[in-house]
């Protein structure tokens, strides 16, 4: 059965230090895979004094989209650490828009799915918390009226990987607990093809330093919270 899949982020390396392994994965098994972006990460850190962070960024999610195997690719074009209640309504009804369009001509039998990360921003980030709360609205508003939408995946960090809060840089809650977690993806033979794509975002490498300690052996593991 064909499947679409909606991978909503807030920043342009969420899908690549997130669930770059599960989309890796559902791209080659022939899923149309619909990638968007919320902000250019202009925030983010700057190792090399660009003068345009935001341009860097989108190139290199555009990059890394191209070796996940994205079918689009669209960016939004929020403002970096500015996301709000206001802006999470504005991009939940945009959202919902821009999935109802690409619905239009999908198949009667096609599995509609999206995929963001945790409710609890995963890190922490208000924008990641906006960009998941943003994509559950956008899912159950369309719902409602189209019953080819199935599930959302809200990637999250296990309480194995994570066992306490950490507040480094912001307050980033401590892992789910074995019975919160919904699914488990293994794609950990992807290994070599999941490095490329955190590699790409070569802006961030502090947090593609960060994700490789983080997660060490687990790289490729992909753990999810499901709605429906």
């Amino acid at each position: 059965m064909k499947k679409i899949i909606f991978g909503i982020f807030a920043h342009p390396d969420d899908e690549a230090f997130g669930p770059v392994g599960t989309l890796i994965q559902e791209a080659r098994a022939g899923t149309d895979l619909h990638l968007i972006m919320l902000t250019a990460g202009e925030a983010g850190t700057n190792p090399d004094n660009v003068p345009d962070l935001g341009s860097v960024r989108l190139e290199e999610w555009k990059k890394a989209g191209a070796l996940i195997g994205a079918k689009s690719m669209e960016f939004l074009g929020y403002e970096d650490g500015k996301l709000n209640n206001g802006s999470m309504i504005e991009i939940g009804k945009r959202l919902a828009d821009y999935m109802r369009t690409v619905l239009e001509d999908a198949p009667a039998d096609v599995t509609v799915e999206c995929i963001s990360l945790d409710l609890n921003g995963y890190t922490g980030h208000i924008d990641h918390i906006v960009a998941a709360r943003a994509t559950c609205y956008a899912f159950y508003t369309l719902k409602a009226a189209d019953s080819r939408l199935s599930r959302i995946r809200l990637a999250c960090l296990p309480a194995e990987l994570l066992p306490s809060e950490n507040t480094d840089w912001i307050y980033m809650e401590s892992g789910r607990l074995p019975n919160e977690v919904d699914e488990i993806v293994d794609a950990r033979d992807l290994h070599g093809d999941i490095i490329k794509v955190m590699q790409v975002h070569r802006s961030q490498r502090g947090d593609y330093e960060f994700t490789l300690r983080l997660k060490g052996e687990d790289l490729g593991r992909d753990y999810f919270i499901v709605k429906s």
